[in-house]
């Protein structure tokens, strides 16, 4: 919790920052690079977590982070200067409160109900569900009626931030529920070990990241319809070949389908952000780089969840319907049932992102306006 409380400072202070010092033409590139290393990471990290692991022991996994923390410390010390304008907002605590309750409880219990057994249809997850959103909408509400808001909501009125937002956090459900469902399913009915899925997706990681950067280039020079709205169409191509896997599949076809999957997420992810970024006052970049970072683990706990959720429901429904002996045969049919029915769930969702991504336009804000028409 302590990490957590740390980054959570950090990312949007970094991506303010970015785009208080970058103007809007050149923002793709600058926020796409930093998308480079937040992607990068999490790529790599699996890999090379397993090989330190094996050599070294798990304790190597924090000392060998130690390095690196104390010589951004000190490089931050010596050379980072604010930028913007430095005000003194009072931190309203019934806000806080609220919304760690809202936020907290919804990560929670979607994560909960994507590993217990009774999914949703615990009582439990539920109740703790219901009042983490009663406790968002009353920290919704106290947004709007306070002077200096925790979270100014009122940037979804910009249109291409609602828009942008609700692209990301498809696409982020999307992601991350792939991320865990495709190396149960590589681990499972394809029957490979744990060391050898991860290799296995770890070209459309390593592309997803690396691609990062160029998405954001081709941003600036053609804007955010030529990459968002093709991306969509081949993410729900991917969610159609996803939908009509099984165990006999090439495996060069499994590998070829998820990098396709995490270069069009490239194309996707980014620019959609940085162009509802973009369409924001400057005194609303706070909030909007806040608010979009807030919404990126709960659309990562919302994906896993109902795509695991639904999953091991379908294998349920499967194996209630079969009379004869389980065997591991039945057991991987049942599997890939489940598959099919949580990627017909993101093929819905995918092509429901197509149709949102229809009406972005290029996001510009009113202070840029205002500079252009002077």
């Amino acid at each position: 919790m302590v990490q957590a409380v740390g980054t959570g400072l950090l990312i949007p202070v970094i991506m303010n920052a970015l785009l208080l010092l970058y103007p809007p033409e050149v923002r793709g590139k600058i926020m796409g690079t930093f998308g480079l290393v937040i992607m990068f990471a999490p790529a790599i990290g699996p890999t090379l977590s397993g090989v330190i692991v094996d050599f070294l022991g798990w304790r190597w996994l924090f000392i060998s982070v130690i390095p690196f923390a104390l010589f951004s410390i000190l490089f931050a010390f010596k050379y980072l200067e604010n930028v913007g304008e430095i005000t003194r907002p009072k931190a309203d605590v019934l806000s806080i409160i609220l919304s760690t309750i809202g936020i907290g409880g919804i990560v929670y219990g979607f994560s909960s109900a994507g590993e217990s057994g009774e999914g949703f249809a615990s009582v439990k997850i539920l109740l703790i569900i219901a009042i983490s959103l009663i406790s968002l909408l009353f920290f919704v509400l106290r947004q709007l009626k306070i002077e200096e808001p925790l979270l100014d909501v009122r940037v979804f009125a910009y249109k291409n931030y609602a828009l942008g937002v609700t692209i990301f956090v498809v696409v982020i459900m999307a992601m991350f529920a792939s991320e865990i469902v495709m190396p149960m399913y590589l681990q499972g009915p394809l029957g490979y070990s744990a060391k050898i899925a991860g290799l296995l997706l770890l070209p459309g990681a390593l592309l997803n990241g690396l691609m990062s950067p160029v998405m954001g280039t081709l941003f600036d020079k053609f804007g955010p319809r030529k990459l968002i709205i093709p991306g969509t169409i081949v993410l729900v191509g991917v969610m159609l070949f996803f939908s009509n896997i099984s165990p006999g599949i090439p495996i060069w076809s499994f590998i070829l389908a998820y990098i396709v999957l995490m270069l069009s997420i490239s194309a996707i992810l980014m620019p959609s952000q940085t162009n509802a970024l973009n369409e924001l006052p400057k005194y609303l970049y706070p909030h909007g780089t806040a608010i979009a970072n807030t919404l990126q683990p709960i659309g990562g706990a919302l994906g896993v969840a109902v795509f695991v959720s639904i999953m091991s429901q379908g294998q349920t429904s499967y194996l209630e319907r079969q009379t004869g002996k389980i065997t591991p045969e039945l057991l991987d049919k049942a599997m890939t049932a489940g598959v099919h029915h949580a990627y017909w769930f993101a093929l819905a969702l995918c092509i429901g992102t197509f149709v949102i991504a229809l009406f972005v336009q290029k996001g510009i804000s009113p202070d840029f306006k205002a500079e252009e028409m002077k």
